[in-house]
């Protein structure tokens, strides 16, 4: 039966491919589209198809091209403006995801299209220039779509059979189930890539982000647990005597100290003043959560000390998990009596700051257009304006509460230099690396001068003031500039030189006497604690938790640890009682964060004392 079905199938199936070659070339250009598509967007991606990607992930990644072809050819009903329509998106968003791995250094996310208005409002400070990944992709693109033009125009919609449909539609189906709803990943072992962002491919590694894009109940949660934890942290008070007139925390923009690379040099130092401060100054390396990009995120961890760590990867919880009432130092200080304030020079629409700043109990908010006078330095309000404006609002109020993040030294650094001096030659072969860096090291040393301003300022001031100081992320500079830092590719690098790129200094400076410290590790979920405890300010449980979690493990990040030992480890390298406090951690973080149940909440909210 078989055979006598071959025999009649076969030569069927020659005699249409004789009698009407152009549709089964169009077919077959059609069909050839999605691995055209996986080829040039994986050069845009900056990875060689044949060698960066394994065969498993080459499948994956052809299974949603095909997917989108087919979708096309539905709607469409002709095989060439499917093909031409499915190539020209998946070119367009390539190009997309190049430039946001040309600035900052990793790929496109889903988290990123939700900030989309953010992206737009610093646009223009990018460098667009066409370079080899681009040219190559355009070729690809151009070649494919003369095939596409050649093949022969169908004169009306055509259908797919009704079986081949079908199976489409069912085979999309049951994928996007098993891929989205089911634990098909996790058992594969997929999940998305951090270390090397293109690890996985392009369209691969964006849907796997989209199914791990809810933050997920950690294993062992129950309210008990959480009760019991938090017998174990009751929190302590607060010291009304050591509490400052003023809380300043200023969140400067990509203020990056390069002296954590020891091959780094430059004409002078970029940042002398930074370097001077030593009396009534705790100082160190805050290892970030990012790098490049990302500054709302490390603005959330400072300010409630829950970690992206238990997130997924690259979302932003300003947009998707802040709620009414979040525990924040915000609404700690504001139990004791500080007017607070948050106050960014730039457009308030980026990052959902407005909601997410009433969220987290800030009594008022102050965008650009409130800066009075404002001295800009290329297209951005400087920090010397920024800082002005600091000194207004702690004139005005008695007693303050101010968080601040900059604007002065946002990238793109191929900005023009307006009003800004080139004050800092760097060695050849980074400049040939990063031609805009220069620009990037003027800028710093604006900010360290603007610093000093700050610094003398409160010196002179009778009030306490105790200022907090840290970096956002380093600077999103091209990866060869960073490659001829660490001398090696950036996949090649360790654990420590991995974290390396994630350092920002910090100090915490009073115009009063405290304890001076010197090369103090953390990360961005215990500054806050710290700022709190350096302040007087009352310790939820929660507070108490991280205080001690501090002392094992002294900087948490996504990309790896610090341990309390000086160890930088991966999570998979932890001990297994790192691992526990860990597993803590999450617990009491998911609490907090998306499960705050009545009776927890004296863990993580103190009640205003003027209303007691």
């Amino acid at each position: 039966m078989r055979r006598l079905l071959y025999q009649d199938t076969f030569p069927r199936l020659v005699s249409d491919i004789g009698m009407y070659p152009g549709k089964w070339i169009s077919r077959l250009v059609f069909l050839l589209g999605p691995w055209v598509c996986l080829w040039m967007v994986e050069i845009l991606n900056e990875n060689d198809l044949f060698e960066d990607l394994y065969a498993w992930q080459v499948l994956m990644n052809m299974v949603w091209y095909y997917i989108l072809f087919v979708l096309l050819r539905l709607v469409l009903g002709r095989n060439r403006r499917a093909a031409a329509l499915g190539t020209v998106l998946a070119f367009l968003v390539g190009l997309l995801n190049h430039y946001i791995l040309r600035f900052r250094g990793r790929i496109l996310f889903p988290a990123d299209i939700a900030a989309w208005r953010t992206a737009a409002n610093v646009a223009e400070g990018f460098d667009y220039s066409k370079d080899p990944y681009m040219v190559q992709a355009m070729v690809l693109l151009v070649t494919y779509l003369s095939l596409v033009w050649m093949c022969p125009p169908q004169h009306a919609r055509a259908r797919l059979p009704l079986r081949v449909s079908g199976a489409a539609a069912l085979f999309t189906a049951v994928y996007c189930y098993a891929f989205f709803f089911t634990g098909m990943l996790p058992a594969l072992g997929i999940f998305t890539q951090q270390w090397v962002t293109q690890r996985n491919g392009f369209l691969l590694n964006f849907t796997v982000a989209m199914r791990y894009s809810s933050v997920e109940k950690p294993e062992g949660y129950s309210e008990e647990v959480v009760l019991k934890l938090m017998e174990q942290y009751p929190g302590t008070p607060g010291d009304p005597n050591r509490q400052p007139t003023n809380i300043v925390v200023i969140m400067n923009e990509s203020f990056g100290d390069f002296t954590i690379f020891e091959s780094f040099e430059a004409s002078e130092d970029p940042t002398p003043f930074l370097h001077s401060l030593e009396e009534n100054t705790v100082q160190g390396w805050m290892y970030s959560t990012v790098t490049g990009g990302g500054t709302a995120t490390v603005e959330f961890e400072y300010l409630t000390g829950f970690t992206s760590l238990f997130q997924p990867p690259h979302t932003v919880a300003y947009q998707l998990y802040v709620e009414e009432d979040m525990p924040s130092l915000a609404s700690l200080a504001g139990t004791q009596g500080y007017s607070t304030t948050a106050f960014h020079p730039y457009k308030s629409s980026g990052w959902n700051r407005v909601v997410a700043y009433d969220y987290l109990d800030f009594d008022n908010q102050l965008y650009q257009e409130d800066v009075v006078n404002p001295w800009y330095i290329r297209g951005y309000i400087s920090d010397l304006s920024d800082y002005e404006m600091i000194f207004r609002t702690t004139q005005q109020e008695d007693t303050t509460f101010l968080f601040n993040v900059t604007m002065q030294n946002h990238s793109g650094y191929a900005q023009g230099w307006k009003n800004l001096e080139r004050t800092i030659d760097l060695p050849k072969e980074l400049t040939d690396a990063d031609g805009t860096a220069k620009q990037y090291f003027a800028l710093a040393r604006e900010s360290d001068n603007a610093l000093k301003e700050l610094i003398t300022y409160y010196q002179n001031l009778d009030e306490p003031t105790l200022v907090v100081f840290f970096g956002d992320h380093q600077p999103p500079l091209k990866n060869a500039f960073y490659e001829v830092l660490y001398g090696k590719k950036l996949s090649q690098r360790t654990a420590q030189e991995v974290m390396q790129q994630y350092a920002v200094p910090f100090f915490i400076w009073a115009n009063y006497d405290i304890e001076e410290q010197r090369d103090v590790v953390i990360s961005p979920n215990y500054l806050g604690v710290l700022t709190a405890q350096m302040a007087g300010l009352p310790m939820t449980g929660f507070m108490e938790f991280l205080a001690q979690l501090y002392d094992q493990l002294p900087a948490i990040t996504p990309v790896g640890f610090v341990t309390g030992d000086g160890q930088f480890l991966k999570e998979e390298e932890l001990s297994t009682e790192q691992q526990q406090w860990l597993e803590q951690y999450e617990i009491l973080n998911y609490c907090g964060m998306v499960d705050l149940f009545d009776e927890a909440r004296p863990m993580f909210c103190l009640e205003d004392t003027e209303e007691e």
